[in-house]
C-alpha cells in the first residue's frame, strides 16, 4: 500500500461521500491492517429523545462504511465494493453524549469477495456497543465505468 493511498485518500473516502460527511465521520488512522473511523456525538444522531442513545442505523452505517474501508486497506488500493452481507449484533446501548467509534479488519480477501470483521465502542474495543460479520463485492480490476464490464445479453 502507498503512502498516498494511506495519507490522502483513505481518509477521503472515510468521510467523502455526501451520507458520511452529514454523519461527521472522520477517519482515525490505522492500526496494521485495522482501520478506525470516529462519529462524533451530536443531538441530531440521536435514536431515543429519552435517553440520549444514538440511533441503530446509524451504528450500522458506521460498521458498514468502516467494513469498506478495510476492504481497501486489504486491497491496498481503491477498487469499487458493494455490500453484499451484513450482520450486526448489538450488545448494548451507546453510552449517551459520546463519539462512537468503529474499527475493521479485512480478515479474508478472494478474487471478487472481501470478508469483514468489524466492532463500534466508545473508549475499549473490547467493550463494544455493537460486532458486524460482513461480505462485500470487490469490482473486477479494469474499466469502472457503470456497465463498461458488463457482457450483451438478450432477456427474452
Amino acid at each position: 500500500m502507498t503512502d498516498s493511498f494511506l495519507e490522502t485518500l483513505l481518509p477521503q473516502l472515510a468521510s467523502g461521500a455526501a451520507h458520511t460527511h452529514a454523519l461527521g465521520f472522520a477517519f482515525e488512522g490505522l492500526d496494521g491492517d485495522r482501520v478506525r473511523i470516529r462519529v462524533p456525538y451530536r443531538d441530531d444522531l440521536i435514536g431515543d429523545p429519552e435517553t440520549g442513545v444514538l440511533a441503530g442505523g446509524l451504528v450500522t452505517t458506521l460498521l458498514d462504511h468502516v467494513g469498506g474501508l478495510a476492504v481497501w486497506v486489504g486491497l491496498g488500493t481503491f477498487r469499487p465494493v458493494a455490500t453484499l452481507d451484513l450482520r450486526v449484533d448489538y450488545m448494548r446501548a451507546a453510552a449517551p453524549g459520546r463519539d462512537l467509534l468503529a474499527e475493521a479488519r479485512c480478515y479474508r480477501l478472494t478474487r471478487n469477495l472481501a470478508f469483514v470483521r468489524a466492532w463500534a465502542f466508545e473508549d475499549d474495543p473490547t467493550d463494544p456497543v455493537a460486532a458486524a460479520q460482513s461480505a462485500y463485492m470487490v469490482s473486477a480490476e479494469g474499466d469502472h465505468r457503470p456497465g463498461a464490464n458488463l457482457k450483451s445479453r438478450t432477456v427474452a
